[in-house]
Order: C-alpha cells, then sequence, then structure tokens
C-alpha cells in the first residue's frame, strides 16, 4: 500500500533545515526576477520537450546530479495531476509545433519490463489527450504490431517502423513529429537518421554523444549567472566536478589520475565544508561520463578506495546499459540527502518531471536500505508520488503555513536550470 499524505511529505533532518530555509526564502523573495529569467532564457535556448531531473537536498546544498531527456517513470505521477500534464503538452507542443497534428512515440527496445511500458502508455494518453493522433512505434524487428501487457488490464502496441524517402512511417500513419523516449545509448540507428521529420528530444542527445561532464559544464555557467542574478554563492546549487579523461577499470588505466583529482575535489569540498561550518565528512561520486539506469556509479571517501577496487567492484564500473564499455567517468562533488519519507524515515530524493519548461510534478525515489551519502537508484528502490506540481507553480512566501510549497517551489527552479543547460548542450552537440 501506498503512504497516506501526511506521511509522503518530504522532511529535512532537524540539523539541516535553517540552512536551506534561507536559501528557499531568498529564492522565494526573487521569484518576480526568477521567472523573468527563466522566460527571457527560454527564448534564446527554446525548451526540450521531455526531460527529468533527479536532485539531491542535503540543507545546506541543493544540486541536480543527474538530468535524463527520455524519462522512464510518467507512471509514477500522481495522476490527479494528469490534466496539468496535458495542458502543459498542448503549450509546448503548440509552440515548438504549431501545425503538428500526429505524432509517433519511439520507446526503448525493452520487452520484459512491464513498468516502463506502463510509463511509455501515460506519456502517450497524456499526448493524445492534448489534441494529437498517438501510435508507438518500435525499432525492434516485426512485420506486425506486437501486443505488451503491463497489467491484467491493459496493454499497448508497438508498432513496425518503416522509412519511406527520408519519411519514418507506421504503415499508413504519418507522423507530423517523432516523440523519443529512448536514451540511444548505443548510437543513432539508421533508420533516425537523415529522416524529414523533428525528433523531440533530438536524437543527438542520447547518451551516445552526451557527456555528463560537458552537460555540468554548461550548467556550471547557467549557475553563475543564476547565483549573480538573485546574489547567492553559487556552490549552494552547483556540484563541483572533474572529468579525468579515459580510464579502463580493468586494467586499471587512468586509476592515478582518478586518485589525484578525488584528492583535490575532496580538498575542495572540504574548503566549502569550513567556509559554511559543516560537520560532515566530504565524499565523491565516481559516474560512467554517458549512461543512465544508475549504473556505473560508486561512492568514494578517499582516493585510497580507488585504489583497493577489487575485480567485482571494478567489473561494476566497466559495464554501462547495453553492456557498453565504460571509458570514461566523472568525478562528482558528493550531495547528502538528509531528506526522509514515511513513519520510517527512509532516504529519499525528489525527481522533477517537466513537459518543456513546465513542471509538471514527480515523486520521491526511496531505498530502504541505502545511506543519506549513497546512490539510491538501485535495486530495492521504489517510488513515492507527489502532487507537487501546484505547488512547483504557486508558492508563497506570506507565511510559513505551506511551508512544502516553497520548498517543492525551490525544486522547480534547481530543475529548471538543469534543463536549460541540457538546451545549451543542444546547441553545442552537432
Amino acid at each position: 500500500m501506498g503512504l497516506k499524505m501526511n506521511d509522503i511529505i518530504p522532511h529535512i533532518l532537524t540539523a539541516h533545515r535553517g540552512p536551506f530555509y534561507e536559501l528557499e526564502k531568498h529564492i522565494l523573495d526573487n521569484r518576480v526576477k526568477i521567472e523573468a529569467w527563466f522566460r527571457e532564457a527560454w527564448l534564446q535556448y527554446p525548451p526540450i520537450l521531455t526531460s527529468s531531473v533527479d536532485l539531491r537536498n542535503s540543507g545546506f546544498k541543493i544540486s541536480p546530479v543527474d538530468t535524463n531527456l527520455f524519462p522512464a517513470g510518467f507512471n509514477n505521477l500522481n495522476p490527479e495531476f494528469y490534466p496539468l500534464c496535458i495542458q502543459a503538452a498542448q503549450s509546448i507542443l503548440y509552440e515548438l509545433y504549431p501545425h503538428c497534428l500526429r505524432i509517433l512515440i519511439i520507446p526503448e527496445n525493452h520487452t520484459r519490463n512491464p513498468h516502463y511500458y506502463q510509463s511509455v502508455a501515460t506519456l502517450a494518453n497524456i499526448v493524445q489527450n492534448a489534441g494529437y493522433e498517438v501510435k508507438i512505434g518500435s525499432m525492434l524487428a516485426h512485420d506486425s504490431p506486437i501486443e505488451i501487457k503491463f497489467d491484467s488490464a491493459e496493454s499497448i502496441y508497438l508498432h513496425p517502423l518503416q522509412k519511406k524517402d527520408n519519411t519514418l512511417v507506421c504503415g499508413d500513419f504519418v507522423p507530423c513529429l517523432i516523440l523519443l523516449n529512448n536514451d540511444l545509448s548505443e548510437g543513432i540507428p539508421e533508420i533516425l537518421q537523415d529522416i524529414s521529420q523533428p525528433i523531440e528530444p533530438p536524437a543527438r542527445l542520447g547518451w551516445s554523444h552526451r557527456s555528463k561532464a560537458h552537460h555540468f559544464m554548461l550548467y556550471k555557467e547557467i549557475c553563475k549567472e543564476f547565483s549573480d542574478l538573485i546574489g547567492i554563492d553559487m556552490w549552494h546549487i552547483f556540484p563541483l566536478f572533474y572529468d579525468c579523461g579515459e580510464i579502463d577499470f580493468i586494467q586499471k588505466d587512468g586509476i592515478e589520475c582518478m586518485m589525484q583529482k578525488t584528492e583535490e575535489l575532496l580538498n575542495q569540498i572540504q574548503l566549502k565544508y569550513n567556509e559554511y561550518n559543516i560537520e560532515h565528512k566530504p565524499f565523491v561520486m565516481v559516474k560512467a561520463d554517458a549512461g543512465t539506469y544508475g549504473m556505473a556509479v560508486m561512492s568514494i571517501r578517499s582516493p585510497e578506495e580507488l585504489s583497493s577496487l577489487n575485480r567485482k567492484q571494478r567489473m561494476s564500473m566497466s559495464v554501462a546499459k547495453g553492456g557498453r564499455s565504460v571509458n570514461r567517468v566523472i568525478i562528482q562533488e558528493g550531495v547528502y540527502t538528509f531528506e526522509t519519507i514515511g513513519k520510517d524515515q527512509h532516504v529519499a530524493e525528489p525527481v522533477v518531471y517537466m513537459l518543456g519548461q513546465h513542471v509538471v510534478g514527480g515523486f520521491y525515489r526511496v531505498h530502504q536500505s541505502r545511506r543519506f551519502d549513497e546512490n539510491l537508484n538501485a535495486p530495492g528502490m521504489h517510488f513515492e508520488m507527489l502532487a507537487f506540481a501546484e505547488c512547483c507553480n504557486i508558492p508563497d512566501n506570506r507565511d510559513n503555513s505551506h511551508q512544502h510549497q516553497h520548498q517543492f517551489y525551490v525544486y522547480s527552479v534547481i530543475a529548471r536550470l538543469a534543463l536549460l543547460a541540457s538546451c545549451k548542450e543542444r546547441n553545442s552537440i552537432k
């Protein structure tokens, strides 16, 4: 059973509430300036159609730690807020593609993950209810539609794709727009190359081309401008990081570079902790520079841990989604998550979903057996849906009676900053 509403409001551990509320109040006091700044930014960098952002909130710092442009958790959004999703879809689709009538969704090539297909079905329903004819295509080799059942009463059909004269079609269905929900970790397939229809998000933003280091470099630029705008220390919303170049975990090539960069980063974090009288021990996250699903991620507290990785750990870090080899990593400042949820106060982190620039809701990723300094995107996690979509849009800073609204509005601001960095990515990746 799910949690009751009183149980799913997140709580920041008491010792960390003060610093977060100071940042929260500062953002709320500047919200008119912030929203005007975002409006100008979207004119320069038009928003990407779908995205989700994983956040970590330590009280003294709130940062994005991953930005996904092909999110797979629409089924975890609160259904009470589907009308908001539909309205957002109508708004952004008309803004970006005013003459579009028919949309083809291309999902991942999973065949055994019912939860993923439930997400695809939810996305399809949102787009269809926004007033578009929708079909779901498949890049798997098959000649007729495949029925995928994801619970006892619901299913979707995956339709075979064809390319005719540089136009992607499903039988007699000729889409105006391709809505991609496949992160293309293994590269852009031939069927998606040189087609006449627009693809959203662009295929070049799949993980075969994207780099987390590049994304966070652009996020740093965004944070610098935003922090100057409202007068805050950029560190409160930006995770420090290093790109360490080529790495081979199996042969241990590049480990010394990683150790050196890890030590430098830990020292930088400690200086900021000293500046703000933070008594916790710094840590870093070592992640595959291109990847998703929480694969090839580890938490490190000292450089020596890297030199003593056993074969199982090195094997785990050397393989990403689809069996691809990991040959580059990002060393990122670890951000504690001092948010807990439920009566048992399980560790949690918010995930914010957007359609275009519109925040449409999100959920908490919860893990019962992980600590405040560990990756929660791992087997054993579960999700608690939150109806924070309206709270993101209507903050009220007159008193503390709407404290969770304030918190969720801060989430929405940080998530949109991360999205803006991805929009800059689109311009820089050819």
